[in-house]
């Protein structure tokens, strides 16, 4: 489970932190004392799984730092921690799920942790496999997946390489065809593409690691076994695997590839 905590007062945060930690023993926890500093952290990285939040925060309230989480990633379960008790009722309105009051202690972390009733990550034969290492592939359960189109696969690639940030339609339609060649209607075409990497992951049983909202489009990275995210997580046979190319059949990848090789 990845966590994220914040609170601008550092003896706080500490206290949060340790809090959390003895609650969720084998919880990834990062910590923060700025809002865009999380969101930072939330745009570069995976969706962490549950956000502790003080309320009142410099630049940035926690209520409005709620509502940009969510907007970033909808799966996110945030609880607020916070001296202040008439923030309950706004934090309820905001779709909150938990509400912890200082001083925070370990059983009242756990107490809002069992009710969230996260479901169990799938386990990694059942997840698709992904390779960003040297060209991009996709696997299920060792077979190479089968797109009808090499576009369906560029689109799935490229949002992998977000990290299950929601993508808007410009946002993908400049990505893939930079040199402008997407033809007359891209939205239209963008569609056709959705809907054809839709139906190449359903054959296999995967149709929802494709998420969808009005506009926008992204992966459920819970649902996927990849060796750039693990690379990222410190997993030392990820690391090792990497050999200096990323997706390299993408121009639009060479950012992240750069990242990587300054990284290693």
């Amino acid at each position: 489970m990845l966590i994220y905590a914040i609170d601008d007062e550092q003896a706080m945060l500490e206290e949060l932190h340790d809090a959390i930690a003895a609650a969720e023993p084998d919880a990834e926890i990062r910590d923060f004392r700025l809002a865009k500093d999380l969101l930072a952290a939330l745009a570069s990285g995976p969706a962490p799984d549950v956000v502790f939040s003080d309320i009142r925060l410099p630049g940035m309230d926690g209520l409005n730092l709620a509502v940009q989480i969510k907007n970033r990633a909808p799966h996110t379960k945030i609880i607020f921690v916070t001296g202040y008790s008439q923030y309950a009722l706004e934090a309820y309105k905001r779709h909150i799920h938990g509400y912890v009051m200082k001083p925070v202690d370990a059983s009242r972390i756990r107490e809002e942790l069992d009710a969230l009733d996260l479901p169990e990550s799938p386990s990694e034969s059942d997840k698709l496999r992904i390779q960003c290492f040297g060209h991009f592939e996709v696997f299920r359960q060792d077979k190479p997946l089968v797109f009808s189109r090499a576009k369906a696969k560029e689109l799935l690639a490229y949002l992998v390489d977000r990290e299950g940030a929601y993508c808007s339609i410009g946002e993908i339609i400049n990505a893939l065809w930079e040199d402008g060649k997407e033809g007359n209607n891209p939205k239209h075409y963008l569609r056709v593409l959705s809907s054809d990497l839709a139906n190449s992951l359903g054959s296999v049983g995967m149709r929802d690691v494709l998420l969808k909202r009005r506009g926008q489009l992204a992966v459920d990275t819970e649902k996927l076994d990849c060796d750039y995210y693990r690379m990222r997580r410190g997993d030392a046979e990820a690391v090792n695997a990497y050999h200096g190319e990323y997706m390299v059949d993408y121009s639009w990848a060479e950012l992240t590839g750069a990242r990587l090789h300054f990284r290693k």
